[in-house]
């Protein structure tokens, strides 16, 4: 598409010569608030979905209200220049949560412990790394190419803090506002529907989850001639909320992808594994002892990681044109902010100088810091890989949007290409686990983060932003994330982790004590009743028990196999108790690259199988990686994501035939839709949910007594939690929300 690239024929919303506050300290610290706990919620979404939703116009959204309530307190208001600057700093939580959810938990998965500083390190320098790198492309991307790279999401989010400038924002621009105007009116109203979501969804998951008034998952096994296929769903706010964002498309192919596991693979496995009279490996067990989730976890897994693996690279090869023409804009693009008229407020960047400074240091601390278990090789890995798709990340941000945007495929090109490299050096052993792992959760970080940074800048270059104090603000916010999520994830997999006796699993087992350093204590609810402290025992084969983290008696008899809550398979304590369990598919799959090609121990055979269902998607002209990820998660995943999907597809099929839509193309009825109504109450849902569900995993420990207390209530007494009509009845108060979501996404005709 040709584009003018004259930056003059430009006109950002407060002109470059307009003198408004915008760098202020409330502005900053809100950003930096919101962004934690947006970016909170996005991790809790990356653990048990694989995905997050774009925070932009959310955190705008709540930033105006709050702001708004603050000067009815007799605060100054702010002007539309500070709402950009705080929905800048806000917006890095959400791909820091990506990058660290699809790559950090691999490394517990690969049977490791994840050290809080490892964590950490990890967030905080990919995250600074990505967005020093896009840094020096800012002009070639946001202000050359303003025709031709859209940015959907920062254009949006533009709109947003345009119609909601205060009084001194709009005399700067040019306008005039009576008082009680509809833009006023209108900017109330979005806030009250995202705070009332907000609402909603936490009140959903206490009532649900920490009360037992209802189940928080429905499930429907059936018999022959289906036998062992389910179907199921999490009725949760925070899924409903994923599927509206992400709409239809995406949202019924993942759950396509879930139908092909639960009612075709694994019914299928089961028809023809019945008569077997021996285990079929990987499995342990005989198939006609196994309920559907032994058979998931014991093949459709591994199909499933096929399938994503080959999705992400499929994906990630489509994209390679417009990875080549990125590159070259971006190499061609280097330094031209530093080089542009200082001398307008519109032009300032962080000067070049500063930016290569902050990059080489970034790469000397991942070379020097001790939890990466870096050398020079895999810092080189990181600067050659960093910026290449730092900088390809940018560019497809600009054409898809965020949601489309193949970051974990970049992340899996990373790790391949990586423990290739050192498989041919032969470096093999456990160490160099760690080593390729952090290699890709820096590149995926920072190529996250370059998207999200991209989206700021380009909001920012549309209601007239300083870009310098812009970058400086996602600089604080990415930081400040970094520092809370690294604990945020390691609570979230230690309320969830299961101490299996070892005699259960692994009867007789034993090692040599005098060989084991590390020592460790239970965390969690079970840790209230064991106190002692044992040794810690790595195990890597499968002889006299399962392969895992092992908790050692002094005398060298393994006590406890340690389950992580993070893709682990044992979801009840020795008393009884249910435990919710993270599934990371993304993360995942990187533990699985690792392992297959440093190792060459996946049944090679199952990913394949995998890797075929991706091709043949292909082959019919169906994007795969969408597809894939479905068949690796649960149906009760994917189920409610479908049918927030479903309700947006009637929303919009709806509001598309309204005067005020009528003479809109497609890509502006996208637009529309992605700062309606309906997704403002869905980001609600989103926020609520996933906030509430951190919350009461982190307390579940203290409150065991009472939560047993509740559970034997609700099984004895309450028909919409146990009994033969609780699936059914607790359906009735999630479609409350489903009704709500349908009707507040209605628009109103417009003449």
């Amino acid at each position: 598409m040709p584009y003018d690239p004259s930056p003059a024929n430009v006109k950002p919303y407060i002109p470059a010569s307009a003198q408004l506050p915008e760098m202020t300290f409330r502005a900053l610290a809100m950003g930096v608030i919101l962004g934690m706990v947006f970016g909170a919620s996005s991790l809790y979404l990356v653990l048990k979905v694989g995905l997050t939703v774009s925070a932009s116009i959310p955190v705008a959204v709540i930033a105006i209200t709050l702001f708004g309530i603050a000067k009815k307190a007799g605060a100054r208001e702010l002007t539309v220049l500070e709402n950009s600057i705080t929905q800048t700093a806000g917006s890095a939580g959400e791909s820091i949560a990506f990058g660290l959810g699809v790559t950090m938990p691999a490394i517990m998965i690969l049977g490791f412990d994840l050290e809080i500083s490892r964590v950490m390190l990890v967030g905080v320098l990919g995250g600074l790394l990505g967005i020093l790198m896009m840094i020096p492309m800012r002009r070639t991307m946001i202000v050359d190419q303003h025709r031709e790279l859209k940015y959907p999401e920062g254009t949006a989010c533009a709109e947003v803090l345009k119609a909601a400038a205060t009084e001194s924002s709009r005399l700067a621009a040019g306008e005039v506002r009576e008082e009680g105007s509809s833009a006023a009116q209108e900017a109330r109203r979005r806030a009250f529907i995202i705070f009332g979501g907000f609402g909603l969804g936490l009140l959903y998951k206490v009532l649900s989850i920490s009360l037992k008034l209802w189940k928080d998952t429905v499930n429907f096994v059936f018999g022959a001639p289906l036998k062992a296929g389910s179907a199921g769903a999490e009725i949760s706010p925070e899924l409903l909320g994923v599927g509206y964002i992400i709409g239809p498309r995406i949202a019924m192919t993942m759950a396509a992808g879930g139908v092909l596991s639960y009612l075709l693979l694994i019914p299928m496995i089961k028809f023809f594994g019945d008569l077997l009279t021996v285990p079929l490996s990987p499995g342990t067990m005989l198939i006609k002892d196994m309920e559907p989730d032994d058979i998931r976890s014991a093949y459709v897994l591994y199909i499933g990681a096929g399938a994503v693996a080959a999705g992400g690279l499929i994906s990630l090869a489509r994209s390679l044109p417009t990875i080549w023409k990125g590159l070259k804009g971006g190499l061609s693009g280097i330094g031209k902010g530093s080089v542009a008229d200082q001398s307008l407020r519109t032009d300032r960047d962080i000067p070049i100088k500063w930016v290569m400074i902050g990059c080489l240091a970034i790469i000397a601390i991942i070379t020097l810091a001790t939890p990466l278990h870096m050398n020079i090789l895999g810092a080189i890995l990181i600067l050659v890989f960093g910026f290449l798709f730092s900088t390809v990340s940018s560019r497809l941000t600009g054409e898809v949007g965020s949601s489309s945007n193949p970051i974990s495929g970049m992340a899996v090109a990373t790790l391949l290409f990586t423990c290739l490299i050192f498989l041919v050096m032969g470096w093999t052993g456990g160490q160099y686990y760690v080593t390729a792992l952090s290699v890709g959760a820096i590149v995926c970080i920072a190529a996250s983060n370059a998207g999200t940074t991209s989206q700021d800048l380009k909001t920012g270059f549309l209601v007239g932003s300083t870009p310098r104090l812009q970058q400086y603000a996602i600089l604080a916010g990415a930081f400040a994330s970094a520092l809370i999520l690294g604990p945020i994830l390691l609570k979230l997999n230690d309320v969830s982790t299961v101490y299996v006796p070892a005699a259960q699993v692994a009867p007789g087992l034993s090692v040599d004590a005098s060989k084991l350093n590390a020592t460790a204590q239970l965390q969690g609810p079970q840790a209230e009743t064991d106190h002692n402290t044992y040794k810690v025992w790595h195990k890597t084969d499968t002889v006299g028990g399962p392969a895992g983290k092992y908790l050692v008696a002094d005398d060298g008899k393994a006590v406890y196999l340690v389950d992580p809550g993070i893709n682990g398979q044992h979801n009840k304590r020795p008393d009884g108790s249910e435990v919710k369990k993270y599934d990371a598919p993304k993360a995942v799959l990187m533990s699985y690259i690792i392992k297959g090609i440093l190792d060459q121990e996946l049944p090679w055979t199952l990913v394949l199988f995998g890797v075929m269902i991706a091709v043949v998607l292909e082959m019919a002209g169906v994007q795969s990686l969408a597809f894939s990820v479905g068949v690796y998660l649960p149906l009760v995943s994917t189920l409610p994501i479908a049918i927030g999907g479903l309700i947006r597809w009637m929303v919009d099929r709806r509001n598309n035939t309204l005067p005020q839509y009528s003479k809109l193309n497609e890509e502006e009825l996208q637009a529309a839709g992605d700062r309606s109504s309906g997704t403002l109450l869905a980001s609600g849902y989103i926020a609520g949910g996933a906030l509430a569900g951190i919350i009461i995993a982190i307390t579940a420990g203290v409150m065991t007594d009472f939560d047993n207390k509740l559970n034997k209530w609700a099984e004895a007494a309450n028909p919409f939690f146990a009994g033969a009509s609780s699936d059914t009845l607790s359906i009735l108060p999630y479609a409350v929300l489903i009704v709500l979501l349908y009707w507040v996404g209605r628009e109103k005709a417009q003449r």
